[in-house]
């Protein structure tokens, strides 16, 4: 098979693997037509908006559709803003957009990388907040049918970087929009990391906007500058007991108590105990400011990046008796593959 198209635009890793073609698909129609003339031609196909959480382990034998649908509608009533975004829209940037326009509720999810189509599949969150505490519906297109069901944000099944479109929606689906509702009564949320130390009776939304941009600046490589997908595994979530010991033996260990009386500690303390800063496999790294960040350095392959998550979730499972997850979607040459397989 002769694979001719560079992906390394297409993945905020900056990995050099190929595909067999890649297009663009800025309408429904489109996107409906280039799936089905890529299955008549039975080849797998991968439908992509920013690429900013992918990991290309191999080179990809099939068609990758960059999803382009773009808009944004913002209506009102008494209470609440309803925003529709279109799926190719760039998060961060409806985020810039609802700010000027005086539309609170969404800046603890500031700067965080990709489109909006992306953000219901990993039910993305920062400093307190998750998109389902905001999503209101996900506009979801049957490629086999060409018909488009509105899931409520109940139907999504939103879970801690988990969701419906992982699942039963994962494959013959793509996300065109997403409704979100924010509430014209805005309350800060002031719980995490920096935010903490702004007052909650005279902070603004546009101090909590920068605030979250500064530290993520501050600890988070640019990945035009620097490939990486930010927060490569997930937070993991503990019984309160294990939680407890760990606490005696390292009294400064971040635990954050969940709904469910479970603990969640932070990926990225538990690799930096482990001495894992700066740890270098073939071209990929561990970043030397953030350790939860892993980085092409130099080069590297899909492989080096995988390598090296397996190399600092076993020292992490070893040291702690925890086994991190990635937060990455982990491709392969037909489509998306089990992350925990690689890294195991």
């Amino acid at each position: 098979m002769n694979l001719m198209s560079e992906l390394k635009s297409f993945n905020s890793f900056g990995i050099q693997a190929k595909a067999l073609s890649i297009v663009f698909v800025d309408n429904q129609e489109s996107l409906l037509q280039q799936w089905a003339e890529a299955k008549n031609q039975q080849l797998p196909v991968l439908l992509l908006g920013g690429g900013s959480n992918v990991l290309f382990v191999a080179d990809f034998e099939g068609v990758v559709i960059i999803n382009q649908l773009k808009g944004i509608k913002i209506t009102e009533d008494n209470s609440y803003w309803y925003i529709h975004a279109q799926a190719g829209e760039n998060w961060h940037q409806l985020l810039e957009t609802l700010l000027s326009k005086g539309v609170f509720g969404a800046e603890n999810l500031a700067l965080i990388p990709g489109c909006v189509g992306s953000a219901p599949i990993q039910n993305i969150g920062a400093y307190g907040i998750e998109l389902k505490d905001i999503c209101e519906y996900v506009d979801v297109l049957s490629l086999e049918t060409g018909k488009v069901a509105r899931l409520t944000a109940a139907e999504c099944q939103f879970g801690y970087r988990d969701s419906i479109f992982k699942h039963e929606y994962q494959y013959g689906h793509v996300i065109i929009s997403v409704g979100l509702k924010l509430a014209k009564e805005w309350a800060p949320k002031l719980m995490y990391g920096d935010l903490a130390q702004l007052d909650p009776n005279t902070v603004t939304p546009e101090q909590v906007f920068n605030s979250v941009c500064q530290t993520r600046r501050s600890k988070l490589p640019d990945p035009t500058v620097t490939g990486n997908a930010g927060s490569f595994f997930k937070n993991p979530v503990i019984s309160a007991e294990k939680a407890q010991a760990i606490k005696i033996a390292y009294p400064n260990c971040p635990q954050y108590e969940q709904a469910d009386g479970s603990i969640k500690l932070a990926a990225g303390w538990l690799i930096d105990q482990c001495g894992l800063k700066g740890h270098q496999i073939g071209g990929a790294a561990v970043h030397t400011q953030q350790a939860l960040v892993l980085i092409n350095k130099h080069h590297a392959t899909g492989q080096d990046i995988a390598n090296l998550a397996k190399y600092v979730s076993q020292t992490v499972a070893k040291r702690f008796d925890i086994i991190l997850e990635p937060e990455v979607r982990f491709i392969g040459r037909r489509g998306e593959v089990n992350a925990m397989d690689y890294i195991r």
